[in-house]
């Protein structure tokens, strides 16, 4: 989910983690209607996991912003049992904004801010998906023996070959 005091963007993988969706943005006026809410909606899709975007300063460090997306990760997770995973969203926005964009959508008030924050979920959710991927491959590079397949040095992501170590930073 991308959290905000106001709007709070949401998506939703399917099954198998590959293909991320948007989900309807809510509009709240409260941080416990927001939790309400995002209760609601996992329910509703039945979630096994939660992740909300970390608005992180550019340099990484955490802001106020980041602190009360933290603090209401931490009442989601409290109020439902799931495990809710905080995850870096810097610049999500600004990528919906573009595909937005390129597909010749406007980004401005009411719907178009709503239309953003749902973009911005599912682009934070497709980056999380990806990290997972990219993960689950270097464990099984890591177990494989010299002459198993999966451990030539390189996986292939999006066409592009990458080196062991390649990837993105974890939070602080």
């Amino acid at each position: 989910m991308d959290w905000g005091e106001r709007r709070i963007g949401l998506a939703v993988c399917d099954p198998t983690g590959t293909i991320a969706s948007g989900l309807d943005t809510l509009v709240v006026h409260s941080p416990a209607e927001g939790v309400r809410r995002v209760l609601e909606a996992i329910a509703e899709v039945e979630a096994d996991s939660v992740v909300v975007g970390l608005p992180l300063l550019l340099s990484g460090e955490r802001g106020e912003a980041a602190n009360a997306a933290s603090a209401f990760a931490a009442s989601v997770r409290e109020a439902s049992g799931l495990p809710v995973h905080e995850y870096d969203e810097r610049l999500t926005s600004a990528l919906s904004t573009r595909r937005m964009h390129e597909r010749g959508e406007s980004g401005g008030k009411g719907k178009g801010k709503s239309r953003v924050d749902q973009g911005a979920a599912i682009a934070l959710l497709e980056s999380w998906l990806m990290r997972l991927s990219h993960e689950a491959r270097r464990a099984a590079e890591a177990t494989a023996g010299p002459d198993d397949p999966k451990h030539d040095g390189a996986t292939q992501q999006d066409g592009a070959t990458q080196q062991d170590g390649a990837g993105g930073a974890d939070l602080p």
